[in-house]
C-alpha cells in the first residue's frame, strides 16, 4: 500500500510540474505578443481588478487583452487543450517578386478525452538572414489579403511576431533582395514542436552568424544530432570518421565573439550526451556512440585549442567566489574547455588542468578539474582523486559527489573501480545516498553499465540482492535500471534478462524489486 501511495504521489508531483512549467510559458507567451509595455499594463489592470481575490486564467487572459485592446482569438485553448502542437514550416522564395513565403501547418495529437484538436494561437517570432549570415530588414508581412508594415518609426526590424491560429495559413515577406534563411521561433517564442525545411547548409549558418542565442543554440543541437547519428553508423560498418568542418567553424565562431553571453556559449559548446543520441537510434549502441563522440571532443578540442586556451586563460577567478550570473556563466564556460583540453591527454594540457585543481579557490572550479583528469586513467588520475578525498573526507556530501564521480567515468573496465570502491571506509551500502551516489552513478555510464560481456549487468545484479535485505526500497529504484534493456542489441538484452531472472528466483525477494523487476521483464 506504502509503495501505491508513493508513485501516485510522485504521478501527482510530475503532473504538477507540467502544469506549472506550460503555464509559465504561456504567462512568457503573453510577453511575446504584447511587448514589454504591454505586458506591463496588463499586469496593472490584473493587479488593480484583482488584488486579494481568488481568480482564475480567464480573468488573467481578460486583463492582458483588455489592458492592450488586443485579439487574441483562440488562445484560451492553451488552458483547456492538451498536448503539444506539431508545426511544419516549409519557404519559398520569388525572385522575380522579391517576396520570401513561410506556409504554416499546425496539429496538436489527440489524447485521452479530446481526440479532435482545434487549432492554437501560437506566436512565432521570426527573423531573416541572408546568404553572409547578415540580418535581413522586415519592411512589411502579407497575410489574409492584408499588408501589414512592420517598420518601427522609420528604424530597421529584423525579428517579427507572426501570429499563426489557423491549421494551415502562410505568411508573405515583401523586398527581399535574396533567398534568406528564416531563423523561427525566437527566444523559443511559443512550446511546440517545430519541422522545418531547413537544410544542414542553412542550419550551418544559423549555428554561425544568427543573433538569436536559442535559435543558434538549437541549430548547433540539431547538427550535432545528425551528425553523430551518421557518424555512428560510419562506426558500425568500419568506416572511417570524419568531423565536418563546417561544425567546427560553427563552434569556432561561437567561442570567438566575446559579446555573448558566457553561460550561452557554455551550453552552445556542449554536445549532447550519450544517452540523447541512443534514445533516436532504433536498437541502442553504446559502444558506437561512446566512440563517436570521444572521437568528437578531440577533434573538437583539437582544432578549437588554441581557442579554448584562449577561453581559459580569460576566465579564470581573479578574487573571491562571487555567486552571480556573470561569476556563474565565467565558472561554466572555462570549465567546459578545460574538458575539452583534457580530452587530449596532452601533458601540457594535463598540466593545465592540474595547474586549475591546485590553483581553484572553490568547489565549482576544483571539482571541474578534478572532473576533466578523473576521465584519463593513470597514475595522475589515481593521486588527483586521493589528493581530493584527502581535502574533502569530513564533508560527506562532497564525498558523495567524489563516489559518483568515479562511479559515472567511462574510463575502460570501470566497474573493477566500483566493485573496488564497495570496499573504501567512506562507503556504506546501508546509506541510501551513498548507494544512489555510487551505485546509481554507474548506472549512469551507459559505455560501462551496458558492457558488451555483461559485466556491468552483472554486477547491478549482484548489488540488487544485496540491498534488498537492507533496504528494499532503495534496491528497487536500482534495479529500475534495468527497465530499458530491450532498447539494446540481442546480446545485451539476454545478458540484462538473465539478471532479472537471477534476481526474481532469489528466496524471499521483497515486493518492491519484484514489482519492478517483473515489469522490465514483461514489458
Amino acid at each position: 500500500m506504502l509503495e501505491i501511495i508513493l508513485l501516485l504521489g510522485l504521478h501527482q508531483l510530475l503532473l504538477a510540474v507540467t502544469v506549472y512549467e506550460k503555464g509559465a510559458e504561456v504567462v512568457r507567451m503573453y510577453k511575446t505578443l504584447l511587448g514589454s509595455q504591454g505586458f506591463r499594463n496588463g499586469m496593472d489592470l490584473y493587479f488593480k481588478r484583482h488584488d486579494g481575490q481568488a481568480v482564475t486564467c480567464e480573468d488573467f487572459f481578460a486583463a492582458m487583452r483588455d489592458a492592450n485592446n488586443a485579439d487574441f482569438a483562440n488562445f484560451l485553448l492553451w488552458y483547456s487543450q492538451a498536448g503539444t502542437p506539431v508545426v511544419k514550416v516549409a519557404s519559398s522564395y520569388n525572385a522575380e517578386a522579391r517576396t520570401f513565403s513561410l506556409k504554416f501547418s499546425q496539429e496538436v495529437p489527440p489524447t485521452p478525452g479530446q481526440p479532435i484538436k482545434e487549432p492554437m494561437f501560437i506566436p512565432v517570432a521570426v527573423g531573416l538572414l541572408d546568404s553572409t549570415g547578415k540580418e535581413v530588414p522586415l519592411s512589411s508581412v502579407h497575410h489574409d489579403g492584408t499588408l501589414q508594415s512592420v517598420a518601427n518609426n522609420g528604424q530597421p526590424v529584423y525579428t517579427t511576431v507572426l501570429r499563426v491560429t489557423k491549421k494551415e495559413e502562410e505568411f508573405v515577406f515583401s523586398d527581399v533582395s535574396e533567398r534568406p534563411i528564416p531563423s523561427l521561433i525566437r527566444g523559443y517564442s511559443a512550446p511546440i514542436r517545430l519541422e522545418t525545411d531547413l537544410t544542414d547548409s542553412d542550419l550551418f549558418l544559423l549555428l554561425a552568424y544568427d543573433s538569436d542565442e536559442f535559435n543558434r543554440w538549437e541549430a548547433g543541437q540539431v547538427l550535432a544530432r545528425k551528425l553523430m547519428l551518421n557518424l555512428v553508423a560510419d562506426f558500425q560498418q568500419n568506416k572511417p570518421l570524419v568531423l565536418n568542418p563546417k561544425f567546427v567553424h560553427g563552434l569556432r565562431s561561437i567561442l570567438s565573439d566575446l559579446s555573448l553571453d558566457k553561460e550561452f556559449v557554455a551550453k552552445a559548446i556542449t554536445l549532447p550526451g550519450e544517452g540523447e543520441i541512443m534514445d533516436m537510434m532504433e536498437v541502442a549502441d553504446p559502444d558506437a556512440v561512446h566512440a563517436v563522440r570521444t572521437f568528437i571532443r578531440k577533434q573538437l578540442a583539437h582544432e578549437l585549442k588554441a581557442e579554448l586556451l584562449s577561453t581559459v586563460e580569460n576566465n579564470r577567478s581573479t578574487e573571491e567566489y562571487v555567486f552571480d550570473h556573470p561569476n556563474l556563466a565565467r565558472r561554466a564556460l572555462k570549465n567546459i574547455a578545460l574538458a575539452y583540453l583534457a580530452s587530449l591527454e596532452d601533458s601540457r594540457c594535463t598540466e593545465l588542468v592540474l595547474n586549475e585543481y591546485r590553483s581553484a579557490t572553490n568547489m565549482t572550479d576544483q571539482f571541474a578539474a578534478l572532473a576533466a583528469i578523473a576521465q584519463n586513467p593513470g597514475k595522475t588520475r589515481d593521486d588527483i582523486l586521493a589528493d581530493f578525498y584527502s581535502k574533502w573526507q569530513e564533508d560527506y556530501l562532497v564525498v558523495n559527489k567524489w563516489f559518483a564521480l568515479q562511479a559515472m567515468s567511462d574510463v575502460p573496465g570501470n566497474v573493477e573501480n566500483v566493485r573496488n570502491l564497495l570496499s573504501h571506509p567512506a562507503f556504506d551500502l546501508r546509506n541510501p545516498n551513498k548507494v544512489y551516489s555510487l551505485i546509481g552513478g554507474f548506472c549512469g555510464s551507459p559505455v560501462n553499465f551496458h558492457a558488451k560481456d555483461g559485466s556491468g549487468y552483472k554486477f547491478l545484479g549482484e548489488i540488487v540482492m544485496q540491498l534488498d535485505k537492507i533496504n528494499p526500497q532503495v534496491a528497487s529504484r536500482m534495479v529500475s535500471a534495468f527497465s530499458r534493456f530491450r532498447r539494446y542489441d540481442e546480446t545485451r538484452q539476454n545478458l540484462a534478462k538473465a539478471q532479472l531472472e537471477k534476481i526474481l528466483s532469489t528466496n524471499g525477494l521483497s515486493e518492491n524489486v519484484f514489482e519492478i523487476a517483473s515489469k522490465s521483464l514483461a514489458t
